[in-house]
């Protein structure tokens, strides 16, 4: 079977599309190709074969035309399946659905909701527009052959637009993040790690790292997303016990991962968050390294149900540096939290179940009649 996985926003090596599905895939026998846009030209890696259909120059160009430059390399694939992992190439799965060919939509986020969390656009605009998003899913998506949800809360809303909807979490890869070093080998730091930007949380955690009582600092991997929030925590207190290290690879996620006590993920209670299942938090629990939390509802049962870290209200920057010398003044206590944390991921939030749960939604999929 041909599949074509498909992305006009994502990096090729995305986590989840690239090193978890499509890995996946190719190594049960599919012959996978990853169509992507970032002007870095085809290659075949891992058995995946990965075709560019070129770079956009910004966002709105992206969006305007990507998709069609994405939907000629589809057809001249003539795959099996094609699998989508971006809302704006859900006009693209519609056409190809019109040729006869099976599509699933993968929703990697609940977009409807994540508008209503944009800071940049009024409240009035952002409603109307959330609703013209979530109508105009609702109709494409009831057309597709299925659709994959990044979340069980996100399934439970496109079961009831199409049956044949299913949640692939995106849990850590086993192996790929456990720690080689002693705990004693640690440093006294505390580590986040992914895109940096307000609603995350960074003015907080910078302003915590000014409060610290210990020697704590912070290793800070990512880009940032605002160049004015970037500007205005560079010239707190905080930032100077901020190691800086940008945009990392797998392979210096690890590293991070090993030399910290502790991951933090104090993402702001907007409604896009309240129900989501952030990577980052399930890879500091593989990384067995304890979780330093928002204290949301859903991550309560998941922190405090496993004893693997503390939560906080992320909008108070004196609960996180608490947290912070908490956990970097009790080396124990931290390393019990952090052993409970890779012993929840080997038993239930890890990959293996989730590529399982792939293989099974693939194989429903193509035992549908066209």
């Amino acid at each position: 079977m041909i599949i074509a996985h498909l992305t006009s926003a994502h990096p090729r090596y995305d986590t989840r599309i690239y090193h978890k599905m499509c890995t996946s895939l190719a190594s049960a026998g599919y012959a996978v190709s990853l169509i992507v846009a970032d002007g870095k030209g085809d290659e075949t890696r891992n058995d995946i074969n990965i075709l560019d259909v070129g770079a956009s120059k910004g966002r709105r160009n992206r969006i305007l035309n990507a998709p069609s430059r994405v939907f000629s390399k589809a057809l001249e694939l003539d795959a099996d399946l094609y699998h989508l992992h971006d809302p704006e190439l859900i006009p693209i799965g519609l056409k190809l659905k019109r040729l006869g060919k099976r599509v699933i939509f993968d929703s990697h986020e609940d977009v409807p909701k994540q508008m209503l969390g944009k800071p940049y656009l009024n409240k009035p605009l952002l409603w109307m527009l959330s609703k013209t998003i979530a109508v105009y899913e609702s109709w494409a998506c009831a057309r597709f052959d299925g659709v994959i949800t990044a979340t069980p809360f996100i399934r439970e809303k496109f079961l009831k637009i199409n049956p044949k909807s299913m949640d692939i979490n995106n849990f850590p890869l086993l192996e790929e993040l456990t720690a080689e070093i002693p705990w004693g080998d640690k440093r006294a730091e505390v580590c986040y790690v992914g895109g940096i930007g307000k609603i995350r949380g960074i003015q907080e955690v910078c302003a915590a790292m000014g409060l610290v009582q210990t020697t704590a600092r912070l290793n800070l991997c990512g880009t940032f997303n605002e160049p004015a929030v970037e500007q205005g925590v560079r010239i707190t207190p905080g930032w100077k016990r901020v190691n800086e290290f940008g945009f990392v690879d797998r392979v210096g996620v690890r590293g991070v991962l090993e030399r910290s006590v502790a991951g933090l993920v104090t993402l702001h209670p907007v409604i896009n968050y309240l129900d989501a299942l952030p990577v980052k938090m399930f890879e500091y629990m593989s990384a067995g390294i304890p979780v330093i939390a928002s204290d949301f509802p859903l991550w309560r049962e998941i922190v405090a149900g496993n004893e693997c870290g503390l939560l906080v209200n992320p909008l108070k920057a004196q609960e996180i540096a608490q947290a912070i010398d908490q956990l970097i003044s009790n080396p124990e206590m931290a390393k019990r939290m952090g052993e409970n944390g890779r012993k929840a991921v080997e038993k239930k939030y890890n990959w293996a179940i989730e590529e399982r749960k792939l293989f099974s939604f693939y194989e429903q999929i193509f035992s549908q009649k066209q």
